[in-house]
C-alpha cells in the first residue's frame, strides 16, 4: 500500500495517504489497521524511541515494506541476518547475567540463583535461534518409503515397524486355499450304494444293541481240517 510522506503536527506523527474516490475513509483506516507493514512500523517507532529517538512513521513503513518484498521474492538475507544478530544479542545477555550470578554466589545465594535462571533462559533462546537459522540454511530431507502402489490413494510408511496383524501367520487357511479338493464337509452324509460297498448301511442284525458298542454276538467256531 503506497503512502505519502509523513509530517509532524503538534508533536505527533501522522501518516498521510492519498484519497481514493471509490473507497470510504473508514474502509481505508480499517485496511491500515490490519496491514502487517503498518503494524510493524508502528511497533518499531514505539519501541525504538529509547535507542533511535523519534522515528518518522512513513520512512519506517517504507523500510519495513522493502524488507518484506525481498522475502516474498525469495531473498532470505534479511531474516538470516536477524537471526544471527539476535543470537549474538542473546549470548551477550547470557554473559552479563551469568557474571552477576557469579558475583552474588558467595553471599546472596537467592539473587545468584535468580540471575543464573535468567542466564540459562537466555542461553536456551540463543540455542533455539541458532537451530532455526541452521534449519533455514540446511532444510531437513525427509525420505519416505512408498508402499501399496495403486491408482487410488496411496499409503506412505516412514520406516515404521509392521503391526501384529500384518505378521499374523494364517497357514491353515493358506493350505485350504491351495488345496480346495481337500476341504472337509461334515454337513452332508454320503449315500450308500452298490458301487461303493464301504458305504453300505449296516443291517439291524449286525448293529450293537446297547450304547457301549458291545452286542450279543458270540465268537463262532470255524470247523475245518487242521
Amino acid at each position: 500500500m503506497s503512502a505519502s510522506k509523513a509530517a509532524k503536527s503538534n508533536g505527533k506523527m501522522e501518516l498521510r495517504i492519498p484519497d481514493e474516490p471509490k473507497k470510504s475513509r473508514e474502509k481505508t483506516l480499517a485496511e491500515l489497521a490490519i496491514c502487517p507493514a503498518v503494524n510493524a512500523a508502528a511497533t518499531v517507532v514505539l519501541f525504538g524511541k529509547g535507542t533511535m529517538g523519534n522515528l518518522e512513521i512513513t520512512e519506517t513503513l517504507e523500510a519495513v515494506s522493502e524488507n518484506a518484498a525481498k522475502v516474498c521474492k525469495g531473498d532470505m538475507t534479511g531474516p538470516e541476518q536477524i537471526l544471527v544478530n539476535q543470537a549474538t544479542a542473546l549470548n551477550s545477555i547470557f554473559t552479563e547475567l551469568a557474571r552477576r550470578s557469579g558475583l552474588n554466589m558467595g553471599e546472596y545465594i537467592e539473587a545468584s540463583e535468580r540471575y543464573m535462571r535468567l542466564a540459562l533462559k537466555a542461553q536456551a533462546q540463543c540455542r533455539a535461534t541458532i537451530e532455526t537459522l541452521a534449519g533455514m540454511k540446511n532444510p531437513p530431507v525427509v525420505i519416505a518409503r512408498q508402499a501399496n502402489i495403486s491408482n487410488g490413494p496411496q499409503q506412505v510408511n516412514n520406516g515404521g515397524a509392521p503391526s501384529r496383524a500384518e505378521n499374523f501367520d494364517n497357514r491353515p487357511n493358506e493350505l485350504l486355499e491351495h488345496h480346495v479338493e481337500q476341504r472337509l464337509d461334515f454337513g452332508t452324509a454320503g449315500t450308500p450304494g452298490g458301487s461303493n460297498p464301504a458305504l453300505v448301511s449296516v443291517e439291524a442284525s449286525h448293529r450293537a444293541e446297547d450304547g457301549t458298542g458291545q452286542g450279543d454276538c458270540q465268537p463262532q467256531r470255524v470247523q475245518g481240517r487242521a
